[in-house]
This record gives C-alpha cells, structure tokens and sequence, in this order.
C-alpha cells in the first residue's frame, strides 16, 4: 500500500504568489503508472488537513482556486479534488472549478463553514460525485477520503476500519431501517381508518362524447363540509405535535450526554415533516442545525437520505444560491399515517 506524505518546503514562502498550472511533477515528483487516486489540493498551504500520510493518494499539486479549473481541464490523470474553505472564493471561481471536475469525472472534497454552506450547496453542479465537509476533524476527512475513493473506483480501501468505517457502516444500516420501516408504513395506509378507496379508472374502451359533462375524478369520498375540519388546523396542530416530538428529544440532551440517542435521520424526517405541514422551507444549513450533531455527519444523512429517495433537493426559486430540502411524497405520505395512528 502507497503512502504519501505531503512536503511542505514545496510551498512558495509568499503563499499562491509563485505558483501556477505547471505539470503534475512540479510537486511530489511524477506520477508514476497505476497509482490509483491522484489528487489535487485547493486552497491555502497552511488548510492542508494535519494527516501523516494519506493511503493510496498521490498528490499531483497544490493550488490557489484561481489556477484550479484551468488544471484540471488539462491535466490527464486526476482522480480526486480537495478544496478547502470554499467560502473564500468567488462565486464564478467556485461555479468554474466544480464545472472542471464534472467534465474531467473527479470526484471531489469540499470543506466550507456552516454560515456558508448554502451558499456552496447551491453552487454545486448534480452530476458532480462531492464529500462536504463543515469544521471537519480528521476522521471526517479520512471518510471522506475513502468514500471518494470507493465512489471512483468500485474499491473500499481499509484506511480506518477500527472507526470511520464503522460509522458508515452504522450510517448505512441505519438508513435502510428508516427506508424499511417508511415502506411498512406505506404499505399499511389501507389498514388505518379512514383511508380513502382509490378512484378506479376507466376501461380503455370507455368513450366520450362530446355533449357529455363529467366531473373530474375525486381521489376521496364526499362527506358534509360541517363534518370535515379545515386542512389548515388539522396541519397547525400536527405540525405543533410533532415541534413538540422534537423538543422533548432536546430536552433528554440537558439529563443525558448527547450522543446517547443521537438519531439524526429521525430528527431531520420530524423537522422536515413540521415545516411542510407549516409550509415553510429548510435550507440545508438550518436542517444541519435540527440534526443536532456535528455538520459534517449531518451532511452525510442528507446524502444518504437523498439518495435512498427520502429527500429531495429543490432550488430556491427566489435566490439560486440557496438549496432546500424537502420531503419526498412516499416519505411525507407514511410519516402522515405514522402521526394519526399515533393519535387513535
């Protein structure tokens, strides 16, 4: 197994000043054939992450952001970008080194602070395979670090298995019981009273004719308006029941230690739910916060969670450098059912 250190006598004394996109050797040496992960390193010398060595990775070289996209473009051999404190540079910069590495198929690292988070999400192109990272230590990193690799190559390479790999691990399992127990709510919805019968469709030999009135189908069966309380309240008082879930869970944390019960997804599923129901959006900074655990794990149960279908992303359409998250319909739909068999 390959490890490299990184030599910090490389770095000019000035900073950025004496660098530009020379070739891959300009640091480290050349890159020699079947090296699995080189990776190039963007940001200030000193945001180097405080690592002995780094398995499997060769640095290939270390840049400002302003000479980044333009490497990346024409370097041949990149498997892995590492930028860090993404807040510092320009939007168009950071829109040009993310559009780099969707066109080079990098995968890509990306530390930035909680209060600039939405900024960098929204910046952040679909296609692009990237790891956020918010005040990271280094086992973040390390994860970080093997996900991108695996992502790349198909490969998990045991660099921290004793912990960091553990967690995914746990992340993971974790994930797919919430996508389970979700699944058994769902499918459960015509056991629970009140569920409406689904509208049958018309047989495909069904003609119209052009003098006939029909009224749209109803998914729902017609009951006296003075029986029917208003959609507003029964929403208010969910969306109060479930603050209140939320902050009884709080409460534990001022008796207990924190991580004792730290169950992130379920926290981000019983905010997102009491927003909807509120009609009000989630940033992803402000869903990090209702997570309550460190940023960087939260920003891992959102990928999780969106990738297993249960969130979804959606644009700001008032301001596109910002991103909420929202509920999926399968999610929101089982977690209503969860609530009124709850209350029966």
């Amino acid at each position: 197994m390959t490890q490299t250190s990184l030599d910090t006598s490389a770095f000019p004394p000035d900073g950025f000043g004496a660098w530009d996109a020379g070739p891959p050797e300009a640091i480290g040496g050349p890159i020699p054939e079947g090296v699995e992960s080189p990776l190039l390193f963007v940001g200030p010398p000193d945001d180097w992450p405080d690592m002995a060595s780094l398995a499997d990775v060769r640095l290939a070289r270390a840049l400002p952001p302003s000479s980044a996209a333009g490497y990346i473009r024409e370097t041949a051999m990149l498997d892995i970008v590492w930028l860090t404190a993404a807040e510092t540079a320009e939007g168009e910069t950071l829109a040009d080194i993310f559009a780099a590495a969707v066109e080079r198929e990098c995968n890509f690292i990306c530390e930035t602070t909680l209060d600039a988070l939405d900024r960098v999400e929204a910046a952040i192109p679909a296609p692009l395979r990237v790891q956020l990272l918010v005040d990271a230590d280094p086992t973040d990193r390390l994860i970080a670090l093997a996900a991108a690799k695996r992502t790349r190559h198909g490969v998990i390479h045991d660099i921290a298995r004793d912990d960091a790999m553990e967690r995914i691990d746990r992340l993971q399992e974790e994930v797919a019981r919430i996508s389970r127990l979700l699944g058994d709510l769902a499918s459960q919805r015509a056991a629970l009273p009140g569920t409406p019968t689904a509208f049958a469709p018309r047989s495909d030999d069904f003609v119209d004719y052009s003098g006939q009135v029909r009224s749209p189908p109803r998914d729902f069966a017609a009951v006296p308006r003075s029986f029917v309380p208003e959609e507003r309240v029964i929403e208010r008082q969910r969306a109060k029941a479930v603050r209140r879930v939320l902050r009884q869970r709080r409460m534990r944390e001022q008796y207990f230690p924190a991580d004792l019960f730290a169950d992130p997804a379920w926290d981000m599923l019983l905010d997102l739910y009491a927003a909807r129901l509120e009609r009000q959006p989630v940033s992803v900074s402000s869903l990090c916060i209702a997570a309550a655990v460190p940023a960087t794990t939260a920003l891992r149960w959102i990928k999780t969670m969106t990738d297993a279908g249960l969130f979804l992303r959606e644009a700001d359409p008032h301001d596109g450098r910002r991103i909420f998250i929202g509920l999926a319909e399968g999610a929101f739909d089982s977690l209503a059912r969860y609530f009124e068999a709850l209350e029966e």
